[in-house]
């Protein structure tokens, strides 16, 4: 049955609002490690050599290999909001490409700007579905009717399905889609049902807040603008609850919200003495929070606590000295420490100043594609990569970590959650790791995850 739209607890709901204690025992593991590109080895047997390569699939030429990426990109409510899973795509196809290409082809990118709007995301899906291999990279707000996705032909006319590699599957029902494998965290425990149901949650970063500093209680900034952001802050706040939060308050913000609509919500923490503040919307309403929490002087706070949503290129210089402090949990290691690692390092070196939080997992959406072409190549040579023959090799991924650049975590299904995260502050203007301590390292405790069990529906409409 399909569900209406709802956004993954951890990132998306941040989105929607943009446009519009941990033990001795946590063991931290180092993911530095990354392996070469593929490409063909003077060590190694060619795969490409004496063979003539066929049109083995919609998408497939003999010469290259299409892929479409998809994403909210041209809309007037959030302008650019995901330009930078465009930006990855194309530059992780230039890259493979200087490296041998896949499949000993090269690979061409189609971007489809859905523009937050669920007809451009079906008409994408139609696209894809006739003139692409695979979708690969996306990160699409609405996106609900998957039907050409699913009923997509293959080239002998078999309704094989469109593979679809996302870099962030926010609609439930995309998440939970047999053709779709997914590099972000999914919440939701599939298949879908109505009512109340279990949804996984990271909290390490939450347990680590509250060994420092035991009895953390205070505000959670939800995303108001859609009922869909309210009912995906649900299991947010549950799970830091379960983790040992106490909320003094959940007040919804809009992402049209000017700086003196925080002033009731800083208020508050100041009646009641708050000392935790987590923004579960975008950069923005952090900046503003911090900026009135500054005017009127609230001094208890210990810990301003934000996702990947803050770690922006505009949060520090706009938000200035009023953002110090201010927590990031990220589950792949940040662009500052690229030179310990490979796949991040490539990433950053190809994008410059255009890298973005959306964008690394697009690229990392891509090494699950290369990865997955590639084993086939190796098992059958390159004129056996066909729709059927991807849907089958990403199925077997169930310890995918773009090359040791994120934590370990399956495409689908159980294991799609890692627990691995690194945790940055702002410090003197900078982006600086946290914790674990040790650059190039995730933390990988799997009591890093929680599960909580509620109806969202029901509890976004207690939230006022």
């Amino acid at each position: 049955m399909r569900r209406s739209v709802a956004l993954s607890g951890l990132v998306a709901v941040l989105v929607i609002a943009a446009g519009c204690s941990r033990s001795s025992s946590s063991k931290p593991t180092n993911t530095t490690s990354a392996a070469a590109p593929a490409s063909t080895s003077s060590t190694a047997p060619n795969p490409c050599a004496n063979v003539t390569l066929q049109a083995t699939d919609v998408g497939i030429t003999p010469t290259t290999i299409n892929v479409q990426v998809m994403a909210d990109v041209g809309s007037p409510l959030a302008p650019g909001l995901f330009q930078g899973n465009f930006d990855a795509m194309n530059a992780f196809a230039t890259y493979v490409n200087a490296h041998g290409g896949i499949a000993c082809r090269q690979l061409k990118v189609t971007t489809w700007d859905t523009k937050l709007d669920a007809s451009e995301s079906l008409n994408g899906l139609i696209n894809g579905c006739s003139n692409a291999f695979a979708l690969v990279g996306n990160n699409v707000l609405f996106n609900n009717d998957l039907s050409p996705m699913d009923k997509c032909v293959d080239k002998t006319g078999a309704a094989t399905g469109l593979p679809n590699i996302s870099a962030l599957s926010a609609d439930l029902n995309e998440q939970c889609d047999p053709n779709t494998f997914t590099v972000q965290a999914v919440s939701a425990n599939c298949p879908l049902k109505t009512g109340v149901a279990t949804w996984t949650n990271q909290v390490g970063h939450v347990k680590y807040w509250l060994q420092q500093n035991p009895g953390l209680h205070g505000i959670f900034l939800v995303p108001g603008d859609l009922p869909t952001t309210v009912q995906a802050s649900t299991y947010g706040i549950a799970s830091q609850q379960a983790a040992g939060i106490t909320f003094d308050a959940t007040p919804k913000v809009s992402g049209t919200d000017a700086q003196p609509a925080y002033t009731p919500r800083v208020q508050i923490a100041k009646q009641k003495g708050s000392t935790y503040v987590f923004d579960g919307s975008n950069d923005v309403a952090m900046i503003r929070m911090r900026k009135e929490a500054n005017a009127q002087g609230l001094t208890t706070v210990k810990v301003w606590g934000c996702s990947l949503s803050c770690y922006t290129q505009d949060f520090i210089p706009q938000g200035g000295s009023d953002v110090e402090g201010t927590y990031v949990w990220l589950g792949f290691l940040p662009f500052e420490e690229a030179s310990y690692n490979a796949a991040d390092q490539a990433y950053v070196t190809a994008l410059g100043s255009k890298v973005t939080s959306w964008g690394a997992q697009a690229w990392q959406a891509g090494m699950a594609f290369q990865q997955a072409v590639s084993s086939i190549v190796a098992k059958s040579g390159p004129n056996a990569v066909t729709r059927a023959a991807l849907l089958t090799a990403l199925k077997g991924m169930t310890n995918f970590t773009a090359d040791g650049w994120i934590g370990a975590k399956a495409l689908q299904g159980p294991g799609v959650f890692s627990p691995c995260f690194v945790l940055m502050q702002v410090q003197n203007g900078k982006f600086v790791r946290a914790y674990p301590t040790k650059p190039g390292t995730l933390d990988c405790n799997p009591s890093n995850l929680n599960t909580v069990n509620l109806d969202p529906v029901a509890e976004a409409a207690k939230i006022k």
